[in-house]
């Protein structure tokens, strides 16, 4: 039986979204820890609950409003503290507030000190000491590492830069620092992350950018890999690419979107780029690096997407012969140009046979690029077990479940002989 005061004092984080996101919450947890509260692993006993939102996809906010409706029925019967934090959480919150009156705390995309403040001022508590730096202190083996927040761009069909603003990167020795302490902790893989990662330092004085930032990392010992998330092919630089090249450290592994193979499409997308300037960028990552793996992101069924412009995607999945592909069906997202300017006039239907159709035949390209993985020997960073599988990745972020291995092998680089290849899979056994 859980009393009122351990209901009082634990908490609970539900997270959904990005790896933006995933990182947020991780640094909200350590805050509360230190505040001495204990994570509650089953929501409807949580004294606290904090949801961290995502409003990429439509079906991510409602599936938040679904859960924030249920937790009104909570707080009536325990009075439970709601906080509500990430992408849902725009400048004005007059609306949401109406709506969802049972909230206590709304709290904008990374206003981590905001949470832990109004939390600890909930519980009497004092927040001296658990404020700074907030990063998970039994790390593990690979961490993500926000180093720039909010975009810039501002594509008709994107949400973000209303909700997390435009782009303030984080100094550049406070990244290296948290880095550090991540590795002493035990992370020896970091991702660096932003909506928009190749923009970083733009805003800093003196200007860095994210090679500088590569560089100062590739220093630390304890860090063997290092990833980033997400680019822009506009700001893919030449200096960056060579630095892919040149670091042993930093992975060979480029997810740039594409999102669309139209020229038509791209404009009306503020993209920034044509499709013949898209080409010639992955044109230019294959002739520095012969040896990187792709990956992707598109839109389907984006409003007057006509055969035609779907046919022009097609043809850049057949081209290019990326590694994933990340593709979403379009869904109007309120407040965004798109939304408010550009007519959806394509069904459910066809944007769901679209879909499919991108599907069939990115198995079928990614069948064929796993095939050159058979009978070969890669290093695979061992972080542990999805059903009941070890698993990890290779540098070129492969997924690889290892058969033949114990527990022995978690937290290591294991040389492992790959036996039988998917769509979406390795299989491997330890050498």
């Amino acid at each position: 039986m859980i009393t009122e005061e351990k209901k009082l004092e634990s908490f609970h984080i539900w997270t959904v979204g990005c790896q933006m996101n995933v990182a947020d919450s991780q640094r909200v947890d350590v805050g509360l820890k230190r505040l001495g509260l204990d994570e509650e692993k089953n929501i409807e006993d949580a004294g606290i609950v904090v949801l961290n939102t995502c409003v990429v996809r439509q079906s991510a906010e409602d599936t938040a409003t679904g859960l924030l409706g249920k937790l009104g029925k909570q707080k009536k019967k325990n009075n439970t503290f709601i906080c509500v934090t990430g992408c849902m959480v725009e400048s004005t919150i007059k609306e949401l507030e109406q709506r969802f009156p049972h909230v206590d705390l709304w709290a904008k995309p990374q206003d981590t000190s905001l949470i832990i403040e109004n939390i600890a001022d909930y519980l009497d508590l004092s927040s001296d000491g658990c404020l700074e730096n907030l990063i998970p202190e039994k790390s593990k083996f690979a961490e993500f590492v926000p180093i720039v927040q909010g975009c810039d761009k501002f594509c008709t069909f994107c949400v973000i830069p209303y909700r997390r603003g435009r782009e303030t990167s984080k100094p550049l020795n406070d990244v290296v620092n948290e880095v550090q302490n991540l590795s002493q902790n035990g992370t020896l893989e970091v991702t660096l992350l932003g909506q928009n990662v190749d923009s970083y330092g733009h805003d800093l004085f003196p200007k860095k950018d994210l090679s500088d930032l590569m560089y100062s990392i590739s220093d630390l010992d304890n860090i063997l890999r290092i990833r980033f998330l997400t680019s822009h092919p506009n700001d893919m630089s030449r200096k960056l690419i060579e630095t892919i090249r040149d670091l042993p450290k930093v992975c060979k592994s480029i997810n740039l979107p594409f999102q669309a193979g139209s020229n038509r499409i791209l404009a009306n997308m503020r993209r920034g780029y044509t499709r013949d300037q898209y080409l010639k960028k992955i044109e230019e990552i294959k002739s520095i690096v012969p040896d990187a793996t792709i990956t992707t992101d598109l839109i389907v069924g984006f409003p007057g997407e006509t055969e035609k412009d779907f046919e022009d995607s097609l043809e850049i999945l057949n081209l290019v012969k990326f590694d994933k592909v990340h593709v979403a069906a379009y869904s109007e997202r309120k407040g965004t140009y798109a939304f408010r300017k550009i007519d959806d006039n394509l069904t459910q239907q066809e944007k769901r046979r679209r879909l499919n159709v991108v599907n069939e035949l990115q198995d079928k390209i990614q069948f064929e690029l796993n095939s050159k993985y058979l009978d070969s020997e890669q290093d695979v960073l061992v972080e542990g077990y999805i059903r009941n599988k070890l698993y990890g990745r290779t540098e070129g972020d492969k997924l690889v479940y290892i058969e033949n291995a114990d527990d022995s092998v978690i937290g290591k680089i294991q040389k492992t002989k790959i036996i039988e290849i998917s769509s979406y899979s390795l299989i491997g056994a330890k050498i």
